[in-house]
């Protein structure tokens, strides 16, 4: 950034991400964040679409280390916290600074409550906008707060029974610290073998898992996200048949 402003280029976002989609890295928002006190002008942004769901549990809000330093903050209710698809919510220190790069007030749009309403057509590029703030009041008012808390924490106990299993067969390996409900493991061998062990496991039709590629190595995600998963689910009788799957895979 600063070698930009040396070339006469005004920094002027930085976006980082808590919980990454591959592998739910987390950046170090307090260093970055610290970083950025020189530059004054610089709108921080959090991208937390997956693990921001997690952060309603206090004993998780230590990953939320120096979130003090945000201008915005995103995190998506449809991802992990019981809320139909499409469905995003957005926090920001300072809603003028994004409202006056993105309003649009042209004569046939104006009335007389500006001073006193918020209008969202000001906030993003549509001018209307879908109700989806109904469907995510009707999650949180059947579920409550210790609701949604016990289900995030049953799933982050279901990917920790997930690892363990895996780290019981010296031929696998988990590729991420599995603090919230992701687990990313792989076949100790090559990528093609495990991306055969992939296609395997999800032509059984028995579960869905998706691949990522993480210090350019393919690694299989196994991600909790089943309303109604159980710990049976999880279990080693359950295990057996994905066990019989990838013996396969070791022939060629």
């Amino acid at each position: 950034m600063e070698e930009d402003e040396q070339q006469g280029l005004i920094p002027f976002f930085v976006s980082t991400t808590l919980g990454t989609t591959g592998s739910c890295a987390f950046d170090d928002l307090g260093e970055i964040g610290e970083a950025l006190q020189r530059f004054p002008n610089v709108w921080l942004h959090v991208d937390a679409a997956y693990a921001g769901n997690a952060f309603i549990c206090p004993e998780l809000k230590y990953l939320l280390k120096g979130i003090q330093y945000a201008d915005s903050f995103n995190t998506n209710p449809n991802k992990w916290l019981l809320t139909n698809f499409d469905c995003s919510t957005l926090w920001v220190r300072d809603r003028i600074r994004l409202t006056s790069a993105l309003v649009v007030d042209p004569l046939y749009l104006q009335h007389g409550y500006t001073d006193s309403a918020i209008d969202y057509r000001h906030w993003g590029v549509p001018l209307s906008r879908r109700f989806r703030s109904l469907k995510l009041w009707f999650v949180l008012r059947s579920y409550g707060i210790s609701g949604l808390q016990a289900y995030i924490r049953h799933h982050i106990d279901l990917a920790k029974r997930f690892e363990a299993l895996v780290l019981k067969d010296s031929r696998f390996e988990v590729c991420n610290d599995v603090r919230l409900g992701l687990v990313c493991f792989r076949l100790k061998g090559t990528d093609r073998i495990n991306e055969k062990l992939l296609s395997s496991i999800n032509a059984s039709g028995k579960l869905h898992m998706v691949p990522a590629s993480v210090n350019d190595t393919y690694v299989i995600r196994f991600c909790a996200v089943a309303q109604n998963a159980k710990v049976e689910d999880i279990g080693e009788k359950k295990a057996h048949w994905w066990k019989k799957i990838h013996f396969s895979c070791f022939d060629q």
